[in-house]
């Protein structure tokens, strides 16, 4: 079983609110997943303290459980220091 560390949308039609959850790769995006490690509010200026909370030990449990994270949910790991910064994007 692959293991995501990913976005599932939640909130309402143009206010968008996301949890952080970790579910099986299979999974679709806002269907089954196992556990929440946080949440992200993008309505939320980006200094705001509450924009983005994690659970911190439980990332580094499914993280050394083999879990991964994807490109957005890596950035706020890396902003957090629990994993460092995934490179950028090369723009064409």
């Amino acid at each position: 079983m692959s293991l995501k560390i990913r976005l599932a949308r939640a909130g309402a039609k143009k206010r968008p609110y996301y949890h952080i959850v970790v579910a099986d790769s299979r999974s679709p995006r806002d269907g089954r997943f196992i556990e929440k490690l946080g949440s992200y509010n993008p309505m939320l200026p980006a200094e705001h303290a509450d924009r983005v909370r994690l659970v911190n030990e439980r990332i580094q449990h499914w993280v050394s459980e083999g879990a991964v994270a994807t490109r957005s949910v890596a950035r706020f790991l890396g902003h957090a220091g629990l994993a460092p910064m995934p490179a950028r994007r090369e723009q064409p």
